[in-house]
């Protein structure tokens, strides 16, 4: 199935998986590459060296093309796009809206640059500003999201701009890669159902507490790190909403100490980036810390398997998904099901 997303990015399927933080990891990203399908390494977790080291573990599992997500505010971002570049990346994904000069110089590299956005007008900017291609996420999807389902945000970005669209938020079959393209997207992004594989390294126990889940235990709490966060609503999250202020900030400053130390990002950097992310998103201090606390409790979960003291952020369609496939067969079976509903749709 041909798309200008496959056509941009090189693979051979119209399907991209996310770059989830502690999730998609160099085993994960190299099982979808060899797919067929685009797989985005997730770096905001990674010191620069990590994540060189990363790029070359996936690189050494599979010829075919994948990519890396950056955090655009980031004080290094500048030196992990000299990795990406330098490694022979394919593509350069981000989190947030990067910045035109950014752009520019991944581009004259050769690199895609395919930024995620929630929103019609950063669409309009990034495409302003040359990106190759936009992720745009609606409401359904997990982590940090928007209030516009991607029913009605999709044709809104589609119809604003002239670069390749991929939807995200919801999409977990082939069912959904029809829709999407019938919108006038080129592409789907897919995170919770790519996590929830038999190649994804998070924890046996916290995939059980994903299955388990219906769509009702997938929630927005604002109570992580002072922004629209979903996530699976458990004892934790309870606990974090109940929680007063003092005691939150507290328990950000411990966890971004310890983030710092598995980081190796020093505290000026880290009060740089704070400063950045206060301006870039309009947040207050305490909030600014409070996002601090956020990729240690998803390590918790993600990584150490604890269920109990870590968030597992979510998007709506883990209430849907009931089983662990490869990367291969899933992708497979999405394609099988995008085929078989073209094939009647003339009917």
């Amino acid at each position: 199935m041909d798309t200008a997303l496959t056509a941009l990015a090189g693979v051979r399927h119209p399907i991209v998986q996310t770059g989830m933080g502690w999730v998609a990891g160099p085993r994960l990203v190299s099982a979808v590459a060899e797919a067929g399908a685009l797989g985005i390494l997730a770096s905001a977790t990674m010191s620069p060296d990590r994540l060189r080291a990363a790029v070359r573990e996936v690189a050494s599992r599979t010829d075919a093309p994948f990519g890396v997500n950056l955090r655009a505010d980031a004080g290094d971002a500048g030196e992990r796009v000299r990795i990406i570049i330098e490694e022979g990346v394919r593509v350069a994904s981000f989190a947030l809206a990067p910045t035109r000069e950014l752009i520019t110089r991944l581009k004259d590299a050769g690199v895609v640059v395919i930024p995620s956005v929630g929103a019609r007008r950063h669409a309009e900017k990034v495409a302003a500003w040359g990106a190759d291609a936009v992720v745009v996420q609606g409401g359904e999807g997990g982590g940090h999201t928007g209030e516009v389902a991607t029913s009605v945000l999709l044709p809104q970005v589609v119809d604003a701009v002239d670069i390749p669209v991929v939807a995200a938020g919801g999409f977990h079959d082939g069912r959904g890669l029809i829709a999407a393209l019938a919108y006038g997207a080129a592409g789907i992004a897919m995170g919770t159902r790519f996590l929830l594989t038999s190649d994804s390294t998070v924890p046996d126990a916290v995939k059980a507490r994903y299955l388990a889940a219906a769509v009702t235990d997938v929630t927005v709490t604002t109570a992580v790190d002072g922004l629209p966060h979903r996530m699976l609503r458990t004892e934790l999250v309870d606990a974090l909403e109940r929680s007063g202020r003092a005691t939150a900030l507290v328990r950000a400053v411990r966890h971004a100490a310890a983030f710092r130390r598995l980081s190796g990002t020093g505290w000026v950097r880290m009060a740089r980036d704070g400063l950045t992310m206060r301006r870039g998103r309009e947040l207050t201090w305490s909030q600014v810390l409070l996002a601090a606390t956020t990729p240690m409790l998803l390590k918790a979960a993600m990584v150490d398997g604890r269920t109990d003291t870590g968030v597992m952020a979510s998007g709506q369609v883990a209430g849907v998904i009931a089983d662990l496939p490869s990367c291969a067969e899933l992708v497979d079976r999405v394609m099988a099901q995008a085929e078989a509903v073209r094939a009647r749709l003339p009917a």
